[in-house]
């Protein structure tokens, strides 16, 4: 049991570590000795938990999952569906100006494009897909987003939506706000969809 304690403490002492260097020092400045040094763990304990600095930007998906659940709770459940995805997008893209530096996400993207393991951006599992798709499900159900579409395949081109414009601020180099952008961009990337 203890062990577990340590091994749990030691894994997030190297995300913590990593994401705090991220910020400052940019993806590419930081080395994985840096990561090391700050987190007080060892290369064993890196490499135990991590093959590649490459896979801790896939731990950006889990806080941006932890995002999601918590932007959940404070939903108001009686609003339109519509406007629920709406909301979601602006505060995510939000939370992803302010918190999360472009060369990050620029980094997290290219990753993904070119991994041979599991893509986290894709992951149907994920706390984000269940969290959009719930909200789809919702306003079919209350006539507020058109149902002739199934809630997947609306999911999917929500998805892809939000990671369109992301990847147009991270290629613009933030030369506009991405909030902004999205609460111009994504109510006419969705029209079609409103019931």
């Amino acid at each position: 049991m203890e062990r577990t304690k340590k091994g749990k403490s030691a894994k997030n002492r190297i995300v913590t570590a990593a994401w705090q260097l991220f910020h400052e020092k940019g993806y590419n400045g930081t080395t994985v000795d840096d990561i090391i040094a700050l987190s007080g763990t060892s290369k064993g304990s890196f490499y135990y938990y991590f093959n590649t600095k490459d896979e801790l930007l896939n731990t950006l998906s889990v806080i941006l999952d932890d995002f999601y659940e918590e932007l959940e709770s404070r939903m108001n459940p009686d609003l339109n569906s519509f406007v629920k995805l709406l909301n979601v997008n602006y505060e995510a893209h939000k939370m992803i100006e302010e918190n999360i530096s472009i060369d990050l996400i620029a980094s997290l993207y290219s990753t993904q494009l070119v991994s041979q393991g599991q893509r986290n951006l894709l992951d149907q599992n994920r706390t984000y897909y269940k969290f959009i798709t719930r909200i789809i499900t919702e306003g079919q159900m209350r006539g507020q987003i058109r149902n002739d579409m199934s809630a997947i395949e609306i999911t999917k081109y929500f998805t892809m939506c939000e990671r369109a414009l992301v990847s147009d601020w991270c290629l613009s180099r933030g030369e506009f706000s991405l909030s902004e952008y999205s609460h111009k961009c994504m109510p006419v990337m969705l029209e079609h969809f409103k019931a």
